[in-house]
């Protein structure tokens, strides 16, 4: 449990953000920077009112900015990012600018205001395609095959560089495929679109083998915070996901039931040797031994978890 802090949530305003921003500001005081480039004010309208949160529309890149925000905090929890793997395939800027800088003028801006903790979202994709599945968080060479994934990396160098020169403390949360309420993108929210215009066809990116493991954002919200309460070295690396996968044509199989259709034909792209698009990893299963091992385990399984997303947004659309 984590009480009685002063927050600040950079990305707050996004889709795993704002579910922490929900957890966090029941007994915190907590300040949201959100840009807004994919965030959605919507999502914190129920907070806008209470005298333990505030709101700043700001860029990660404007630092005088950051350096505000971060007056009186004692700990920051940085999730604002450009979360488009795809996009580096053709705009090799966007992840150096919006994560690798972002996350520098941050760490930079913090140790001026002698801020000394932080905790990250990163991703499975540092790992790159491991040869060892599940894969633990001391597997290495980390050689990652997308700009983002790349991206990641650079961060959490930078976060332990940073921690080891400055005496700050970090926690370091790779992600796997992270779905649910609020959900923006992905393989779920894709589907449903596509299903939405064409009841009867659905073009699968890939070969649809690609078999990947997935959490519900609520799973994933109580991992990141029951791990800051249960590990205090100096840079913390946990794995965040569940026990087990799916692949992509199991979860075609549950939108197409759970929106209540028929006789849907499954077209596949193929892609490069059955990639949906370049730099996507296509078998990713993390070990969660290091954060079952603190007393954390996930409530649901990958497929619980798409089920319980794909019911919840369609629920909200």
């Amino acid at each position: 449990m984590i009480e009685d802090r002063s927050i600040l949530v950079t990305g707050g305003a996004g889709f795993i953000g704002s579910h922490l921003v929900d957890r966090l500001v029941e007994s915190n005081r907590v300040a949201v920077l959100d840009n807004f480039s994919s965030g959605k004010r919507e999502f914190l309208e129920d907070h806008l009112t209470d005298p333990n949160f505030s709101l700043i529309e700001a860029d990660l890149l404007d630092q005088k900015a950051v350096e505000a925000a971060l007056e009186d905090k004692d700990l920051v929890f940085h999730l604002a990012a450009n979360p488009d793997v795809r996009i580096g395939a053709e705009d090799t800027r966007t992840h150096l600018d919006q994560n690798i800088v972002a996350t520098y003028n941050l760490l930079e801006s913090m140790r001026k205001k002698r801020v000394a903790e932080i905790a990250f979202t990163s991703t499975s994709t540092v790992y790159g395609e491991a040869e060892v599945v599940p894969t633990p968080e001391d597997y290495g060479p980390l050689l990652p095959i997308s700009l983002y994934g790349a991206s990641k990396l650079a961060c959490e160098a930078l976060i332990s560089a940073f921690c080891s020169t400055f005496d700050m403390g970090a926690w370091i949360f790779r992600f796997a495929n992270i779905v649910g309420e609020r959900g923006t993108h992905g393989v779920i929210v894709d589907f449903i679109k596509k299903l939405e215009k064409d009841p009867k066809n659905l073009e699968i990116l890939g070969s649809g083998r690609q078999r990947k493991s997935y959490l519900l954002v609520d799973d994933c919200v109580d991992a990141m915070i029951f791990s800051l309460a249960h590990s205090q070295d100096r840079v913390n690396v946990f794995n965040i996901g569940s026990a087990d996968s799916v692949d992509v044509t199991e979860i075609a199989d549950v939108v197409v039931e759970k929106m209540g259709l028929e006789e849907v034909r499954y077209g596949y792209t193929g892609g490069i040797e059955g990639r949906g698009w370049r730099g996507d990893v296509k078998t990713m299963l993390l070990s969660i031994e290091a954060i079952e091992e603190l007393g954390w385990t996930p409530r649901f399984n990958s497929r619980q978890s798409i089920e319980a997303a794909t019911e919840a947004l369609l629920d909200r659309r």
